[in-house]
Parts: structure tokens; C-alpha cells; sequence
């Protein structure tokens, strides 16, 4: 069924056609004017400069004691006292032990009476060679019989250095009656109890050295022998080894609060695990730090001169987890540009490519980002909570 307007009709619709037509022209120019009219949106940006960043690498370790010893008597004997609290510090030459005293006082009273007769000998010979010395002057007595006096002296004098060896021994022993600390530090378990009879193979009780303490910790191989390459070819400043700042972490993630220093690494490599063993030394004042205790050893192996570093929170990830930053231009326009990240350091990223000295990062108001808008920026300025500034605690 067809419809036809008769020419009155095209005379009143066409009026209603033209006001709809000027009506919606009219409203798209008000929308684009109010798309120009629009302020910049603000995004907190920052400046990507180089800048020296400590190498860091997080490296797994165990605490050791500086120094252990097995404690264990000189002489043998019944155990009368035990000294020491378990577990306590004790300071090197504290009295641990006392074995029974009573049969090295003896042998002492025995080796001094000992002594005072090899000396009373002795008193007797001299005054007879003197005589022989003073007949033989006066031809009153034969050269033989001075000869024979004279060695009697000898032989006495012997017999009083032999007692007097004797009468120190046995005051010696008497002295190990008690069994002193070696070193100082932490004591362990109490392997002796009191009316054990010991001897010189027993252990009674074993001592270490926690202040100052030792962490050692492994690392690859090739990780090593990388950061020495670029040691070489200039991409890495190194420091002294002995110099080099060593951190620790609690299996928790806490950090402990002193800074230890490297001491070694070894020159072999473990043929089993590729690892080669390093050791940090670190002040241990409160002893929170036992042997035996895994922890986390953050070492500074060299420093990047040139590094560009961005605050975690910056980076952005795509559906396959690739690494993107937007980047805002001087048009007042924002680029997301794909990246290369590095190393962690505290709360910073390294960017390794894509990223140019002097672009602005957005780090805050992602949110904000839509179509069609222009965005200036303003310095991000990290909370509380935000990353800690390049270089600090690195």
C-alpha cells in the first residue's frame, strides 16, 4: 500500500525537516566546543634520569658461628659442680666445670714434699763438695774424691729441677680441676652432668661465637663470572671486595637492621651445584642472629653509572604480562610503550630498553586516562608507602 502527501502536506513538513536538521547541527557544535574548552587532565609523572644504581643480587644463606668450641677437660676426674646456665653467654676463661680437687691437692702436698727433699739432697752435696774443694787445696784429700763430690752436687741439682717439674704438673692439674670457657660466647646443652666421671675425649659442652657472625651464601657460577665481565668491559663500577656492603632478610622479609661487610669468596666452584660459597661478617649485638638460621643476603656487586629506574607502581602489563609504561609527550598526548625491566632495587624497576632519558612517566591517575583528553603533568611525590628515592638503602 503506497502513501502519497498531497502538496499541502509537503508544505507543512518540510518546516518541521529543517528546524530538526538545524537542531542537531547545533548540538554537535556545542559538544565539540566542549571537548576544546576542557582543562588538561594532571597525571603525577617522573622524569626518567640516569643515574648510579647499586648491582643487588638476593642471594639465599645460612648464619654460622665466628668461632665453636668443644669443651673438654684436661684431666680426668668426678664432676662436682656444673657452673654455667645453659644457653647463657659466658666470657672466655668462666669457670664451667669443677672436677673433685681433692686427689690433685694430694699430688700436689706429694710433689712439694718431693721438692723439699731433692733439696735437702742437694744442701747436703754442696757442702760436701765445698769441703772436697777446700782439702783438695791442701793435697788433704785425693782428686777422685773431689770428682765424686762434685758430680753428687750435679746429680742433686738434677733431682730438684725433676721435683720442681713435678711440683708444677701437679699444680697444673689441680689448676684444670676447673674447666674454663677457651672463648667467649653463647653455651649450648650440658652434655655432662654432675657425678660423671670424664676424661679428656668427652665434650661437656660446646661454646660459639655469635658477635660478631658469620652468613655465608652461594652463587651461581655464571652470575659471578657476568658481573666480573662487565667489571671489565666498563658497563659496572666495582668496589674494594672488602668493602663491598652486605644486607640480610629474615625468612619473613624483615631486614636486620646492621650492615655486614664481604670477606671472601671461594676460588673453586662446587662441582655438584655450580655454586661458589661467599661469606659476610655482620655485628650481631642482641643475638637475634643463631647459627643455623636461613636468611636472605642482599650484596652489592657493583654499581650501573648510567642506569634509568622507575617506581614499581608505573609499570603497566598486557594480557600476555609484557611490561608497558605510558609515557606523556609535550603535545600533552599519552603513548603506551612496551619496555625491557632489569633488576629490582627497594621499590624501583630497572628499565633496560625503551625507555629514553628525560620522558615523563605517569606513575598516578591512571584512572583519569580516557579518549580524547589532553593530560599535562606534576612531579609524583611518594608517600609513606611509596618507593624510597635511587640510591637509598641500595
Amino acid at each position: 500500500m503506497s502513501f502519497r502527501l498531497s502538496p499541502l502536506g509537503y508544505c507543512l513538513l518540510l518546516p518541521v525537516v529543517l528546524l530538526t536538521s538545524a537542531c542537531g547541527e547545533e548540538k554537535n557544535q556545542g559538544d565539540s566546543a566542549t571537548a576544546q574548552q576542557m582543562p588538561p587532565v594532571a597525571l603525577s609523572v617522573v622524569s626518567a634520569e640516569p643515574q648510579a644504581l647499586p648491582v643487588t643480587n638476593n642471594l639465599p644463606g645460612r648464619i654460622a658461628p665466628t668461632r665453636i668450641a668443644e669443651v673438654r677437660p684436661r684431666v680426668s676426674g668426678i664432676v662436682v659442680e656444673r657452673v654455667f646456665e645453659q644457653g647463657s653467654i659466658v666470657r672466655e676463661g668462666d669457670v664451667l666445670y669443677r672436677i673433685d680437687p681433692a686427689p690433685f691437692r694430694v699430688q700436689v702436698e706429694s710433689a712439694a714434699a718431693t721438692l723439699q727433699r731433692a733439696k735437702a739432697v742437694q744442701a747436703q752435696s754442696r757442702q760436701q763438695a765445698n769441703r772436697q774443694e777446700a782439702l783438695i787445696a791442701r793435697n788433704a784429700t785425693s782428686a777422685q774424691q773431689r770428682d765424686d763430690a762434685i758430680a753428687m752436687l750435679a746429680q742433686a741439682d738434677a733431682d730438684v729441677a725433676v721435683a720442681e717439674s713435678g711440683l708444677a704438673a701437679a699444680r697444673l692439674n689441680l689448676e684444670y680441676a676447673e674447666v674454663r670457657a677457651p672463648i667467649s660466647g653463647r653455651t649450648g646443652r650440658a652434655l655432662i652432668t654432675e657425678g660423671a666421671l670424664v676424661s679428656s675425649t668427652e665434650n661437656l659442652v660446646t661454646i660459639q661465637q655469635i658477635d660478631p657472625i658469620y652468613a655465608d651464601f652461594t652463587q651461581s657460577a655464571d652470575e659471578l663470572l657476568t658481573l666480573r665481565r662487565a667489571l671489565k668491559l666498563g658497563a659496572l663500577t666495582g668496589a674494594d671486595a672488602g668493602a663491598a656492603r652486605v644486607r640480610l632478610l629474615y625468612d619473613n622479609g624483615t631486614a636486620y637492621p646492621h650492615t655486614g661487610k664481604l670477606l671472601f669468596s671461594e676460588a673453586t666452584v662446587d662441582p655438584t651445584t655450580g655454586q661458589v660459597t661467599l661469606r659476610g661478617e655482620f655485628p650481631n649485638p642482641d643475638g637475634d642472629l643463631l647459627p643455623g638460621l636461613y636468611v636472605r643476603v642482599l650484596i652489592e656487586q657493583g654499581v650501573e653509572d648510567n642506569a634509568i629506574a622507575v617506581p614499581q607502581q608505573a609499570i603497566q602489563r598486557d594480557g600476555a604480562g609484557q611490561p608497558r609504561l605510558h609515557i606523556l609527550k609535550d603535545d600533552g598526548t599519552l603513548e603506551l610503550r612496551p619496555i625491557k625491566t632489569g633488576r629490582t632495587l627497594d621499590s624501583l624497576i630497572v628499565v633496560t630498553d625503551g625507555l629514553k632519558a628525560g620522558e615523563k612517566v605517569v606513575v598516578e591517575g591512571f584512572q583519569k586516562i580516557r579518549p580524547g583528553v589532553t593530560f599535562t603533568g606534576t612531579h609524583w611525590q611518594p608517600g609513606n608507602s611509596a618507593p624510597t628515592a635511587p640510591g637509598k638503602g641500595g
